[in-house]
This record gives structure tokens, C-alpha cells and sequence, in this order.
């Protein structure tokens, strides 16, 4: 009897110590993963008809925080409640650069009543791009909004797409001559890693580039064959003109398309990221915009599991396309294509 109690008790320490082994490893894992938010544009119509009921789906499906883009009528206060109430992170505001020129003012004081750590200039109008007449202006005009924002205790970001990657005078990309002329007390990166890699730059590169400099990640994925056609910023509702008939572009899922996800979140917890935010202009592979966004946070969850944005030595192959559809490369370098 006396030795079947001693043959108990230590096989309870022993379970107990792979329990708390166990335990140990999965808080290594959570510590190593940034949070994840969404892009709720990525949502847009379902926001129109059901702000609330929408960021309920989206915590419900395990996303931690929301970027807003449009508050849809809804009050600064009521917005803050419900994300308190489902326990979401109001992360940041995608609000028109025009927005902020008319009345800076109103814009800081919306988004910091609903409790936005960061306002993004989300895009600029051509003539504001590298090259334009008014992108020298345009910097100015950030270094001013920057300030306001700064002294109301939040911060400016910018969000960038392929354009910015034009080389101005100087022989610098518009983005980085950007960084060079604004402060980074005024102005931090909210880098599109879609937009890096369709402009033919390296994801990874950029971050490290911009390492403390880069609070918060957008993670895009896309799918591209053969050489591009059409413009893809008609899939995104812009230059109507143009057909949004696109089969040699499309936005996919995290994990559905050419980027070397993993890669790109552990280069983001190296440069010391605070957020990584999922965004997909428009819905592809036959799924609606919410079934898309559920199948990227599904990623980002098995990949935590694995360990693989932690480590290149996790369980999985440190990449995406599990499912074989686009683009099959350990980096995608074969996927990179003249889209211009």
C-alpha cells in the first residue's frame, strides 16, 4: 500500500510538472506574438448596416483591437462604450488627409474620446504623391498635423501603397524621403506590407529599416499572375474609370496569397511593433468580406500554435499557403511580377 501511494504521488508531481511545462511554453508563445486588430474598411458594408453587431463578430472571431475607417454616424461616446463592452482595443482611425486639413481639431478630439492611441493619413491624392506638385506641401501639412496630434497625446501615422515608392529628386523613394523630413516625434509608419512587396520591395527589409518606427503593421496578403493589367486601386473603389475586372490581381486571406506572413511578424516584434492590424480591401476566393477576414485571424491563430512567429523553427515551414492555392515559393520571389 505504501508503495502504491508513493507511485501515485509522483506520478501527480510528474503530471503536474508537464502541466505547468506545458503552461510555460504557451505563455513563451503568447509573448513572442503581437496582438492582432482589424481593419474594420475590410468590413465596410457590414459596418454600415450593423456597427455594433459587426464588432462583435469580429471579437467573437479573435481579433483583439479594431483600426476604424468611418464612424458611419455613430457618436464618438457610443462607439467607446460598445468597444468597452466587448472588450476591444480602439486601436487607431484611418481619417482622409482632407479631414484633417478642414478641422484637425474635431477630428483628435472624436477619436480621442473614443480612446485611439493613433489618426493615420491613410491615402493621398496624386498630386500630394512623390512627383505631384503639392507632395512638398504635403509634408508640411503632415508636420503640422503631426504636431497637434503629438500635443494632444496621440500619434500621427502613415499609411502607405506602391506610389510612395516613386524616387523623387534627391534619388530617395517619396516614402522614405517622407520619414526623412517629418520628425519621428511627429510622424511614426503604419507600413502596408501588400504595398512594400507590390512596389517591389522586401516586407521584412522595410521593418527593420523603420525598426522603432513602426507601432503599428498592416498585414496584407495578395495573389498576383502573370504581368498586371488593369489598376488594382479600382478593386479598392478608386479611379473608377478603370474595370474592376481584375483576374491577374487580387487581395486574399492572410496565408491564401505571396507573403511570407511569419517573416513579416517576427521582423515586426523585432522592430518593436505594438500591433499588427489585418486589413482586405475587397473579399476574393468566393467568400464574403467577413468569412475572409475570419479565415486571416485563423491563420494568425494556427500560427501562434505553432510557434512560427517566434521562431522559423516552429512546427509549421515558417510560411504560408498550407491550402495550395497561389503562390507556392518559400518567399514568393517567383511571384513578383512587372505590374507596372
Amino acid at each position: 500500500m505504501l508503495l502504491f501511494f508513493a507511485v501515485t504521488l509522483m506520478c501527480l508531481a510528474s503530471c503536474g510538472g508537464a502541466s505547468k511545462k506545458s503552461e510555460a511554453k504557451t505563455e513563451e508563445v503568447k509573448e513572442c506574438c503581437l496582438p492582432v486588430g482589424l481593419q474594420l474598411y475590410s468590413v465596410r458594408d457590414d459596418m454600415a448596416k450593423d456597427f455594433k453587431g459587426t464588432l462583435q463578430k469580429v471579437k467573437e472571431m479573435g481579433y483583439e483591437g479594431v483600426e476604424f475607417a468611418g464612424l458611419y454616424d455613430q457618436s464618438p461616446e457610443q462607439i467607446k462604450t460598445w468597444c468597452a463592452e466587448l472588450g476591444l482595443n480602439p486601436i487607431s482611425a484611418h481619417v482622409p488627409l482632407a479631414d484633417m486639413l478642414a478641422d484637425i481639431d474635431k477630428v483628435i478630439a472624436d477619436y480621442k474620446a473614443i480612446g485611439c492611441e493613433y489618426i493615420v493619413v491613410p491615402y493621398v491624392t496624386e498630386e500630394r504623391r512623390p512627383g505631384g506638385e503639392k507632395f512638398m506641401q504635403m509634408i508640411e501639412e503632415i508636420r503640422t498635423i503631426g504636431q497637434k496630434v503629438k500635443d494632444a497625446g496621440m500619434t500621427l501615422l502613415y499609411h502607405n501603397h506602391d506610389f510612395e515608392f516613386q524616387k523623387t529628386e534627391s534619388g530617395e523613394f517619396g516614402l522614405d524621403y517622407l520619414y526623412a523630413n517629418v520628425p519621428a516625434d511627429l510622424l511614426q509608419t503604419e507600413l502596408d506590407q501588400c504595398w512594400v512587396k507590390y512596389a517591389g520591395q522586401d516586407p521584412v527589409a522595410y521593418l527593420q529599416k523603420y525598426e522603432g518606427r513602426s507601432p503599428v503593421v498592416h498585414l496584407k496578403d495578395y495573389f498576383a499572375a502573370g504581368e498586371q493589367k488593369e489598376d488594382p486601386y479600382a478593386l479598392i473603389g478608386l479611379n473608377e474609370g478603370e474595370k474592376k475586372e481584375n483576374t491577374a490581381f487580387e487581395f486574399r486571406p492572410l496565408g491564401y496569397g505571396v507573403q511570407d506572413i511569419p517573416a513579416i511578424v517576427r521582423a515586426s516584434k523585432a522592430a518593436g511593433s505594438k500591433w499588427l492590424i489585418v486589413e482586405q480591401d475587397q473579399p476574393s476566393m468566393g467568400k464574403t468580406p467577413l468569412e475572409c477576414v475570419a479565415m486571416s485571424i485563423e491563420f494568425m491563430k494556427q500560427m501562434q500554435a505553432e510557434g512560427t512567429c517566434c521562431s522559423e523553427n516552429g512546427h509549421g515551414e515558417g510560411h504560408n499557403h498550407a491550402h495550395g492555392e497561389g503562390c507556392t515559393h518559400s518567399h514568393g520571389a517567383d511571384c513578383d511580377h512587372n505590374h507596372k
